[in-house]
């Protein structure tokens, strides 16, 4: 039984943790843009997309300089890119929102412009980044830890990889961090005062520009956070979080739109709940196999791997049909 405890370790918990963060950190900036701005930004996904590249390029500028560390080389330059995808995100805001808002435009006008946005990034990254796969890891090496669990009696390794271990780690730091930003700093109470009423924010006093601006810094590098870890995790594409960006908005949804700690919560429920509906329970029963009926299948997860991203939705519907704002009672979606 213990084996396959450990098992359901690795592929439930350590997964689930890994997708549950990546998700997180999108849900985060999505909902600050939302409670902000009050748009659905669709082009999030490619941001992470755009913020990946941006890592990988300074990755490959400083291995070329012979620049080499303990750390992955992505990781050690995510801070600078983290810094020229803000930079980024705030440049789309000024040359393509900045100017819908100032014409007073409804949300729905900047929806539509962010799809916009995200076929120019897709072309972007397509005319710069090219169109094949890249690794991080060609010319280093990718670590994998293996944890004894002999002590315990088990045969079978708990298994994370370098990347893992620092995506969840970056992740603790993030909310840490945004936590401590939104509460105890001057600029994140503004933050979460437009974000709970824009109109009395204004006449507070609030610099509201300010908000803006730091709602985009925020989303940015966050979005660049989230895809480069994806990236090191995975493989870098040009489509690597444009098939995340539902399940994101879904996180964000079912903690509550505008509320940047549901959007935590939310994408960890959804990142464990998509690990555990494609995890084979059969084999937990493994050790029960002679006391179980015959004609018990082989296969009992709940749902095939490439129906995975379903699950979001039905968390999401069930959710909205209990709590129509959302976990931590967010903004009305």
């Amino acid at each position: 039984m213990i084996n396959e405890l450990i098992f359901f370790f690795n592929k439930v918990i350590v997964s689930g943790a890994v997708l549950g963060s990546v998700y997180a950190l999108g849900a985060v900036g999505i909902t600050l843009i939302f409670g902000i701005l009050r748009f659905a930004h669709f082009a999030h996904g490619d941001m992470m997309t755009m913020g990946a590249f941006v890592s990988f390029m300074l990755a490959a500028a400083a291995s070329a300089m012979g620049i080499s560390t303990f750390w992955p080389t992505g990781f050690i330059v995510l801070p600078f890119a983290m810094a020229i995808t803000a930079g980024l995100a705030l440049g789309i805001d000024r040359t393509f929102y900045q100017p819908l808002r100032e014409r007073g435009v409804r949300p729905v006008t900047l929806l539509i412009a962010s799809i916009g946005v995200t076929l120019m990034i897709q072309g972007l990254v397509r005319l710069f980044g090219g169109v094949q796969t890249r690794s991080f890891f060609e010319n280093e090496p990718k670590e994998l830890f293996r944890f004894d669990t002999s002590w315990i009696g088990g045969t079978r390794s708990i298994n994370v990889s370098e990347p893992q271990l620092l995506l969840i780690a970056v992740t603790v730091i993030a909310v840490v961090a945004l936590h401590f930003f939104l509460t105890r700093s001057r600029l994140g109470k503004g933050m979460r005062a437009m974000a709970d009423n824009p109109d009395l924010a204004l006449v507070s006093g609030i610099n509201t520009n300010q908000v803006v601006r730091a709602t985009w810094i925020i989303a940015g590098s966050l979005a660049c956070m989230a895809g480069t870890m994806l990236a090191l995790d995975v493989i870098l594409k040009p489509d690597l979080a444009f098939n995340i960006v539902l399940p994101i908005f879904a996180a964000a949804i079912v903690g509550g739109l505008g509320q940047a700690y549901g959007a935590i919560a939310g994408g960890l429920i959804i990142g464990f709940a998509e690990t555990m509906s494609v995890f084979n329970w059969a084999i937990m029963l493994r050790p029960f196999r002679d006391h179980l009926p015959e004609w018990l299948p082989n296969d009992l997860s709940i749902v095939p791997t490439e129906y995975k991203l379903t699950v979001a939705f039905v968390i999401l519907v069930v959710v909205l049909l209990v709590r129509p704002t959302g976990i931590f009672k967010g903004v009305s979606s």
